[in-house]
Order: structure tokens, then C-alpha cells, then sequence
């Protein structure tokens, strides 16, 4: 997350109402009526690699939400067959279709398609795609829900860390486009004040220090993510390789593997890597080694703000 004074600016929820429940809770702990209005702020354009048939599209949406937008203007109301739609239903029709086939299937008419709309009435619910995002965005970060203080801030970053990682393992896509501008939504704003506050209770008033605390373990968390879906790839590459070979056929041509380093004799370090039979990407340790580095990052965190502290 950043906010405005910094340049530039966290289910696997097919399940359509996964949205709707996030934001039952959000509104629970303690959304106000402003959640429900109109974000009020500048929207930053995303540059996207277009095609010429994408920007013929965005040409008519933009078309299309002008219209709507002039209808809005004169008291109109949305065509009768499309007055119970809702965003929270729009939005996780969305998230849906962005955790199957990822943020370019994303379009007006394909998420109309999706919630049995005509094209042009999402524009009364949805200004435009740059909206839909980051709404789609802000309802990721209810899902994170960054914990109120307990005074253990060691507890409440590990916590936000686990929140943050879980929330972008089941929406990998978001990873391109979560904490690179200013607040997304209420939910978003909701997230960086509960963060701002986490140290609050040891005396830390440098803002720079606790931005910088906060940019260090989301920045962990995000490429830990990245790393994960690095790993979960070749396995599957892997697999697939293997598919057509015994296990006495794969067995051999690890133990080719381990003979070429052990052999070799300029690698030493791999070859007792290899004997100790440490497999750094097995998907059976992935939880204990992502606990291992944030443990890792918490202990560096720890050690800059006791040197902060001074004598």
C-alpha cells in the first residue's frame, strides 16, 4: 500500500460468494456509510501492452460509460432486468474470472456475461475497468484484514504476513498490481491505518522507520509468493517430463545427477547439499521454510529497532 505523498500509489475465490462475505465482515468491523459511495479519489491510469482489437475495445467502453454516465445525470435508472445486480456481485464475478484465466480476461462485456447482464448496465454499478480493478483490489484486502494491535508487534506482523500470503496464493494475479499505488478502497485505507498503528506500543514515532518495517515484510511476502508459484510450475513441468518414465527410470537419472557434482570435485558445497538430501523447493516443506524467512526478517526488525532505541 502507499498513500498519495509517495510516487506511485494483498478461497480461491471462484466461489461467487466469497466477496459478498468479506465484505459482510468488512461492513462488521466497522465500515461506515462512505464504504458504499463512490471512491473519491484520482484514479492512476495502468499501462497495459495492448493489442489493436483491446484498444478498440477500451474505445468502446469508454463510449458506452459516457452514455450510462449522462443517463445518471438526468435521474435515469438502470434497464429493469438488471436492478438487482450489485458490485459486490460484480466484483466477485470478476475475481473469479481473474483467478482462472488471469487480469487480461478481464473485460465489461465478458463480467456482464458472467452476472447474466447486458454489457452496457454494469456501467451503472462500475464506471469503468480501472474501477472494476480496484475494487476487485480493495476486496482482496478485506480478505487480508491486517489484525488490530495486541501490543506484540512481533505477533501482529507475523500475522499480517500469513494474511497477506494467503489471500495472494489463492489470487496470484494481484500480486502485479497490490501496494503499488495510492489506497485502492476503504478496505485498503482500513489496512494501512490498523498497520501504522502495530508499533505503537513501543514508543516508535519515525514514520520512515515503520513505512520501512512494513515495505520490508510485504515485499518478503510478495516474493516468497512469486517463489512459491516458481516452484509450484516446474513441478508440474517436472511431473509431466516424468510422466512417461518408471520410478526405477527417474530414480537413475537422479542418481546420474548427484554423481556428475559428487565427481566433478569443484563443487563441493552442492555435492554435500545433494548427500543431505535437502530438496529446497519440496512442496512438504514450503510452509516450515516460509516460517523460517519471515522468522528471519522479524529477527532483522527486531535487531533495527533495539539499535533505534539507542542506549
Amino acid at each position: 500500500m502507499k498513500t498519495d505523498g509517495e510516487a506511485g500509489g494483498a478461497p480461491a475465490a471462484p466461489e461467487a460468494n466469497a466477496v459478498n462475505a468479506a465484505s459482510e465482515a468488512s461492513r462488521a468491523r466497522g465500515a461506515d456509510k462512505h464504504d458504499e459511495e463512490q471512491w473519491p479519489f484520482f484514479r492512476y491510469p495502468r499501462e497495459y501492452p495492448r493489442s489493436g482489437r483491446a484498444v478498440r475495445e477500451a474505445a468502446r467502453e469508454e463510449k458506452i460509460a459516457g452514455q450510462v454516465q449522462r443517463h445518471k445525470a438526468r435521474g435515469a435508472q438502470p434497464p429493469r432486468r438488471d436492478r438487482g445486480l450489485s458490485r459486490a456481485e460484480i466484483v466477485s464475478a470478476a475475481i473469479a474470472v481473474a483467478d482462472a484465466e488471469g487480469p487480461e480476461a478481464i473485460s465489461m462485456r465478458r463480467i456482464a456475461r458472467e452476472v447474466g447482464a447486458g454489457a452496457m448496465s454494469l456501467y451503472w454499478y462500475v464506471t469503468s475497468k480501472e474501477e472494476l480493478l480496484d475494487l476487485m483490489l480493495d476486496a482482496i484486502e478485506a480478505e487480508i484484514e491486517v489484525p488490530d494491535p495486541t501490543g506484540d508487534w512481533r505477533a501482529d506482523l507475523g500475522a499480517f504476513a500469513h494474511q497477506t500470503r494467503a489471500a495472494l496464493r489463492q489470487h496470484r494475479w494481484a500480486v502485479e498490481f497490490i501496494g503499488t499505488r495510492p489506497p485502492s478502497g476503504p478496505n485498503d485505507v482500513r489496512n494501512l491505518e490498523r498497520l501504522l498503528s502495530l508499533l505503537d506500543g513501543i514508543g516508535v514515532d519515525d514514520y520512515q522507520l515503520i513505512m520501512g518495517i512494513f515495505m520490508t515484510v510485504a515485499t518478503f511476502v510478495i516474493g516468497a509468493v512469486i517463489r512459491e508459484a516458481q516452484e509450484v510450475r516446474f513441478q508440474a513441468e517436472q511431473e509431466r517430463a516424468e510422466a512417461g518414465k518408471t520410478a526405477e527410470e527417474i530414480q537413475a537419472e537422479h542418481e546420474r545427477f548427484r554423481g556428475w557434482f559428487e565427481n566433478s570435485e569443484r563443487y563441493p558445497h552442492i555435492a554435500r547439499l545433494m548427500e543431505a538430501g535437502i530438496d529446497p523447493d519440496d512442496p512438504d516443506t514450503r510452509e516450515e521454510r516460509f516460517q523460517f524467512s519471515l522468522d528471519c526478517v522479524l529477527d532483522g526488525i527486531a535487531a533495527r529497532l533495539a539499535a533505534s532505541s539507542g542506549p
